[in-house]
């Protein structure tokens, strides 16, 4: 009998423990539950408190045979030291804490049978939410391969969220990671985030930083057909054509574009443009003295010049027409008419012999007579962007070049009120 009894009570203190330590995890559980709800509720100094107990309990638990090698007591112990090192800001601190949780949410997803889904999503959101927040400062700081090696941990945790994707790329993209930008700019294009005409374009940036300039139109051509009044992809698709000796090429797009809705203003601005970025060509080439050797030469580029910024002036025209007040064409549709008018006014004053006086004259009535056509869509400029450098110093252009000193004084105190007038105009 004694030894039934002594028997019995081994078997008893055997339950007892195996209970005990079960208790730990439960009230670990219990513990870091009353810990979420006290800190939802904004009741930091309780739920510090309630997380410490949680700790000391899953340390217990985690530490025991009987209850170490059950998922829920891992999918606890995640939480928990995802919840402390996010909680902390030291970073010596924190790092072993986020190593210990990220080891236990292993060992949970190992272990797991189905029951701990809802703590082991919560360990990886906390886990996720650390590495976010390690991002931000590490890139805030320039160290942008740590930063995106922090993002990527949270992009890994979700997938499908497009601010963690973007926040991959990015970072990605300033620590010349470039494939990785590439991949990750790339998925982003896939979704329906709110910035994807941004990446359209920093993705075909990232083409051109490896030379790829075949990629980069390719991107900027998907991405104008998804946003066909982004101007800054129109823009881009011009100038990089004009690098690529495809400028033709983006001419012929236009005009395909123009013939199929020939009531949108924006086609006809960007065919403006792109006949102005011909004209400013021309312009680089008349400063290279191999190419002007002679007058006949000179002369050459000068009428193309003047015929290039008709055409791109006929292309604002348009637009204007469609909608008199907008501003980038009517702008650019001043400066286009008023380009020749300059030349001539600076042929008079400089290469025109002083002896020569009818000529010169003649000169100075032409010169006039071309900035008067451009002198309403000047002023309409002005009339829609009071604040605008630009328009303002156009303006200001065809006073000096008409003369008028008074209005030109006036336009110029303007320019210098601006808050970020160019030093150079003050």
């Amino acid at each position: 009998m004694r030894i039934k009894f002594l028997i019995a009570g081994l078997l008893g203190l055997v339950t007892a423990t195996a209970f005990a330590q079960k208790g730990e995890l439960k009230d670990a559980r219990e513990a870091y539950e009353k810990y979420d709800l006290l800190n939802k509720s904004g009741a930091a100094t309780l739920a510090a408190i309630s997380l410490n107990t949680a700790k000391t309990s899953i340390d217990k638990a985690a530490a025991n045979a009987k209850t170490s090698g059950l998922g829920e007591t891992w999918a606890v112990k995640g939480s928990v030291y995802a919840a402390l090192a996010l909680n902390d800001t030291s970073q010596a601190k924190t790092a072993p804490l986020f190593n210990t949780a990220d080891e236990a949410l292993k060992k949970a997803q190992e272990l797991d049978k189905g029951d701990n889904k809802k703590m082991i999503d919560n360990a990886k959101t906390l886990l996720a939410q650390y590495q976010l927040n390690k991002g931000v400062k590490l890139y805030g700081q320039k160290k942008y391969d740590q930063a995106y090696r922090a993002f990527e941990y949270y992009r890994q945790a979700f997938p499908t969220d497009t601010n963690a994707i973007y926040y991959s790329g990015i970072s990605a993209v300033d620590a010349e990671n470039y494939p990785a930008a590439i991949t990750n700019y790339t998925k982003l294009l896939t979704t329906r985030f709110s910035k994807n005409s941004t990446v359209y374009l920093e993705l075909s940036s990232i083409y051109l930083r490896q030379k790829d300039t075949t990629n980069a139109l390719k991107t900027l051509g998907e991405g104008i057909q998804k946003y066909p009044t982004n101007s800054d992809l129109r823009k881009k698709e011009i100038e990089l054509s004009l690098q690529s000796g495809k400028q033709q090429e983006a001419l012929a797009k236009l005009q395909i574009a123009i013939a199929n809705d020939p009531k949108n203003k924006v086609l006809y601005y960007y065919a403006g443009l792109t006949y102005s970025i011909f004209a400013d060509a021309i312009v680089k080439d008349m400063k290279d003295k191999s190419k002007t050797k002679d007058a006949a030469a000179k002369a050459a580029l000068q009428a193309k010049k003047d015929e290039t910024y008709k055409k791109a002036a006929d292309m604002y025209m348009k637009a204007v027409e469609i909608d008199p007040n907008y501003f980038e064409a009517n702008i650019n549709l001043g400066y286009a008419l008023m380009s020749p008018a300059i030349d001539i006014y600076n042929y008079a004053n400089n290469e025109i012999p002083v002896n020569k006086q009818k000529e010169y004259d003649a000169a100075i009535v032409k010169s006039t007579a071309q900035f008067n056509i451009a002198k309403p869509y000047l002023l309409k400029a002005v009339e829609l962007k009071p604040n605008s450098y630009d328009a303002l110093f156009n303006l200001k252009t065809y006073y000096l070049g008409t003369k008028d000193t008074a209005h030109a004084n006036e336009i110029q105190k303007k320019i210098e009120a601006l808050p970020t007038a160019p030093a150079a105009v003050k």
